[in-house]
C-alpha cells in the first residue's frame, strides 16, 4: 500500500489544527492568561509535524484507492486528537495525558463527554479550543458522511450515493462540494452566535456556544452548561440550532441553490422531527402528570432534553435523572437513535430505522403473499441490493460493540448505570450519561484512567460508524 497520500493529507490536516490553535492563543493574550504560551509552542510542534509529512510526500500523483481511504479515515481520527490533546496536556489546569486525551478525542469527535471541573474559571484559550475542536470535527463529519463512507459503503451508507451524485452534477469535484457546505456551516455558526448574541451572550459565550452547538457538540464554557443560563430565549434558540444541527447539511445545499422541496420533503427529515415530537409529548405528559411540574416548564425541559440528546449535542439545562425512572428509560434509547445521516449528529442514524421498518413490512407482506415480490423502498425508492443487509450488519456490530464498551467498563469497578450509559453514550458520541457519577450533574474526571481510555475508543469507533474501524482488523485489507 502506498502510505504517501495518506501522510500527505494527514499533514494538511496537522496544518489546518495548528492554524486553529492561532485564535485560542490569542483569547489567552487578550483576556491575560498565561497559557498563552502554551498555545504558541503547540502551534509549533503541530506545524512542524504537519509541513514534515506535507513536504516529505508532495510532488506525486495520487490515486486515493478504496484501502487507502479506510487507512485514511482511521489514522485521521486519531492523529488529530493526539495533536489535539497537547493544549490540555501542557496547560495550567494540570491535565494528565489520559485526560488530555479523552478531552481533545471527546471534543472532536463532538461527543460532549468532559473531565474538566471548574469551567466556570478556566483559561479563556482552553475553553475556546475545546469549541473549536468540536466545530472542526463537526465539518469533519459531514464531509467525511458525504465524501467517503457512501463510497466505502459503511453501514449503508451507499443509499446516498446517488442523492450525492445529483449535487455533484452543479458541483462536480468533490472538494467543491465539500467547500459550500463548509461555507453553509460557517454560515449557520454565525447567524447561531449572533442569536445567542441577542439574548444577552457575551461575545465569547456565544460564539463558543455556536461552534458547539451547530456541531452537536455540547462542550459549555460552564460547568452548569445551559442551567447557567436563566432566560428561556438563550435555550429557544439552542433547540433551534441543534435540530439544524441534525438535518442533512446536503439539503441546504439545495435549499440555497433555489430546491427548498428536498428539506421538506425528505422522509429522513421528516422521521427525525417526528420522532422529537412524539418523545417531547411523552415527557411533558410524565412530567406534568407524574411529577406534577407546571406545563411551560415541562415543555422547555421537554424540548430540549429531547433534542440534546437524540442530535448527540449533550447541553443540559437540569438534572433529568431527578426525574424518575420513566424519563431516564426514554433518555437512554434516545441516545442510540441519533440524528439524520449527513449531519453532524451521531447515533445509530434515522435513516438506518427506515431502513429496518421497511425490511420488516416486506417480511410481513411475504408471510401473508408467500408468492408475491416484494422490493424495500427508501425516500420513494427502491433501496440498492446490498442496502439492507449492510443495516443489518450495522446493527448487530453496533449492539456487540455496545456490550463490548459496558462489559470492560464494569470490569473497571464502575456500577450498572455507569456502566450501560457510558457506553451507550460513548458509542453513540451523546455525551453525558445517566446516574449520579456522569450524569447531567456529573462529570467523567472520577473515573480510573482505564475507563477513560474504553470509552475513548467508544468515542472512536461510534464516530468511524463501527465498520470502518474493524475493517482494519481483517488480514486480508493487508494484502497486497
Amino acid at each position: 500500500m502506498d502510505f504517501r497520500p495518506i501522510l500527505y493529507i494527514n499533514g494538511i490536516l496537522l496544518s489546518v489544527l495548528s492554524l486553529s490553535m492561532i485564535l485560542p492563543m490569542m483569547a489567552d493574550l487578550y483576556f491575560g492568561y498565561d497559557d498563552w504560551k502554551v498555545f504558541f509552542t503547540c502551534i509549533i510542534i503541530t506545524a512542524f509535524f504537519g509541513g514534515a509529512l506535507i513536504l516529505s510526500n508532495t510532488g506525486h500523483n495520487f490515486n486515493i484507492t478504496t484501502r487507502q481511504a479506510f487507512l485514511l479515515t482511521n489514522t485521521t481520527w486519531l492523529i488529530l486528537p493526539t495533536f489535539g490533546a497537547l493544549p490540555f496536556w501542557f496547560s495550567s489546569l494540570n491535565m494528565s495525558i489520559t485526560d488530555s486525551f479523552f478531552e481533545a478525542m471527546s471534543g472532536i469527535t463532538t461527543t460532549g463527554s468532559t473531565v474538566i471541573t471548574g469551567l466556570d474559571y478556566a483559561p479563556a484559550g482552553i475553553l475556546l479550543w475545546r469549541a473549536i475542536l468540536q466545530w472542526l470535527g463537526g465539518i469533519g463529519i459531514i464531509i467525511m458522511a458525504m465524501s467517503i463512507l457512501p463510497f466505502l459503503k459503511v453501514g449503508g451508507m451507499q443509499i446516498f450515493k446517488t442523492e450525492l451524485s445529483e449535487s455533484e452534477k452543479a458541483l462536480p469535484r468533490t472538494a467543491q462540494l465539500a467547500s459550500s457546505i463548509a461555507v453553509i456551516y460557517v454560515g449557520l455558526t454565525i447567524i447561531c452566535a449572533l442569536c445567542y448574541m441577542f439574548t444577552g451572550l457575551e461575545i465569547f459565550d456565544a460564539v463558543a456556544h455556536a461552534m458547539t452547538t451547530i456541531s452537536t457538540g455540547g462542550f459549555s464554557t460552564f460547568d452548569a452548561s445551559f442551567g447557567h443560563f436563566k432566560t428561556i430565549s438563550t435555550s429557544i434558540v439552542c433547540i433551534i440550532f441543534m435540530i439544524l444541527g441534525g438535518i442533512p447539511f446536503v439539503l441546504y445545499l439545495k435549499a440555497v441553490r433555489g430546491n427548498l422541496r428536498p428539506l421538506f420533503k425528505d422522509s429522513q427529515v421528516r422521521w427525525f422531527l417526528s420522532i422529537i415530537a412524539i418523545a417531547t409529548i411523552v415527557t411533558i405528559s410524565y412530567l406534568t402528570i407524574q411529577q406534577d411540574m407546571p406545563l411551560p416548564k415541562a415543555l422547555l425541559l421537554s424540548l430540549f432534553n429531547v433534542v440534546s440528546l437524540m442530535t448527540g449535542t449533550g447541553f443540559s439545562n437540569g438534572d433529568f435523572n431527578s426525574w424518575g425512572g420513566f424519563a431516564v428509560s426514554m433518555f437512554f434509547f434516545l441516545m442510540v437513535v441519533g440524528g439524520c445521516a449527513g449531519s453532524t449528529s451521531c447515533g445509530i442514524k434515522i435513516f438506518r430505522f427506515q431502513v429496518l421498518h421497511a425490511v420488516t413490512k416486506i417480511q410481513i407482506s411475504k408471510l401473508l403473499y408467500p408468492n408475491g415480490v416484494f422490493i424495500p423502498h427508501y425516500n420513494g425508492k427502491p433501496m440498492p441490493k446490498d442496502v439492507p443487509s449492510s443495516v443489518m450488519g450495522f446493527f448487530f456490530v453496533y449492539a456487540l460493540g455496545f456490550s463490548f464498551l459496558a462489559i470492560a467498563l464494569s470490569y473497571t469497578g464502575l456500577d450498572f448505570i455507569t456502566s450501560m450509559s457510558g457506553a451507550v453514550t460513548s458509542i453513540s458520541n451523546v455525551g453525558p450519561g445517566l446516574g449520579p457519577i456522569i450524569g447531567p450533574a456529573g462529570n467523567f474526571q472520577t473515573l480510573p484512567d482505564s475507563a477513560k481510555w474504553i470509552l475513548s475508543l467508544g468515542m472512536f469507533l461510534g464516530r468511524l460508524e463501527l465498520f470502518a474501524v474493524l475493517v482494519m482488523f481483517s488480514p486480508h485489507f493487508w494484502k497486497v
